[in-house]
């Protein structure tokens, strides 16, 4: 299938994407990377009547370090930060992260914003950038509002954003020296997306102790404490975290967290 007729407008500045943003005649979808919209819009499971293509507005492409936390702009790609041009204050952690989203091709199209409105469960930065403590710059025509990682995303596809606005910006505080970090997906083949992640955080200067289960079919699971750094991380506590989610009923999807959590704390205690 081919997507359906559209508009397109690539505007230089976000005042004025905002403005196509926030017209009411027609239906607008911004788009960045298209590493998810495209597909959508051939497979017609969005129709959009005009296009705003966001990738030409100079601030969406910024970071920058700034006191405790890096401002990542919502066109920066995966690729960039796979490679590391940047003040790194996650002391690795967010190349590490970029590095096994999908393909090199993917990461060289695809924006770290776009898959945070995208909201895909199995989505890396979703369960990364939630388990780091990370918050996202909403910005609309009445000004910018800012929402952590933990109240952006709502459900499956489903985000806090409101008609007209758009993920500007990803806040992400920096790590101490002696934090340690976690990671794990279970995939059946590299590129795919994930079945179940695990992520894990210790770092003592905060006072934060943080596991994040994703790919939940639903937002990610945030456990915070130290329960699960000793020795408590079993299927019956994943069962009782997972209450309510598919995979709290799933004796498989059941194990297949409780292994990438438990395998993601093993990175951080070893």
């Amino acid at each position: 299938m081919k997507a359906v007729d559209f508009d397109y407008a690539q505007p230089a500045t976000l005042d004025a994407a905002l403005e196509l943003l926030s017209r009411e005649d027609v239906m607008v979808r911004p788009v960045a990377g298209s590493q998810s919209l495209g597909p959508m819009l051939n497979l017609r499971l969005a129709q959009p009547e005009l296009l705003v293509d966001i990738t030409r507005i100079p601030e969406l492409q910024e970071i920058r370090r700034e006191g405790d936390r890096l401002a990542i702009g919502t066109c920066v790609t995966h690729a960039r930060l796979e490679d590391g041009d940047y003040p790194d204050v996650t002391r690795g952690v967010l190349p590490s992260v970029a590095a096994v989203i999908a393909y090199r091709a993917v990461r060289n199209r695809g924006t770290i914003g776009g898959s945070l409105a995208h909201a895909d469960p199995a989505a890396d930065w979703v369960n990364a950038l939630t388990a780091l403590g990370a918050d996202v710059v909403l910005a609309g025509r009445d000004g910018r509002r800012t929402v952590p990682m933990t109240d952006f995303i709502v459900g499956v596809f489903e985000t806090a954003l409101q008609p007209g606005e758009i993920l500007a910006e990803i806040h992400v505080p920096a790590l101490s020296n002696q934090a340690r970090w976690g990671y794990y997906k279970v995939c059946r083949k590299t590129g795919e997306f994930s079945h179940a992640t695990g992520a894990a955080l210790i770092d003592p200067a905060r006072g934060l102790w943080r596991c994040v289960a994703g790919a939940t079919s639903g937002k990610p699971v945030v456990i915070d404490g130290p329960a699960l750094f000793e020795g408590g991380c079993t299927e019956a506590a994943m069962a009782a975290h997972l209450a309510g989610s598919p995979a709290a009923a799933d004796p498989i999807a059941l194990r297949t967290h409780t292994v990438a959590l438990k395998r993601a704390i093993a990175q951080v205690m070893s």
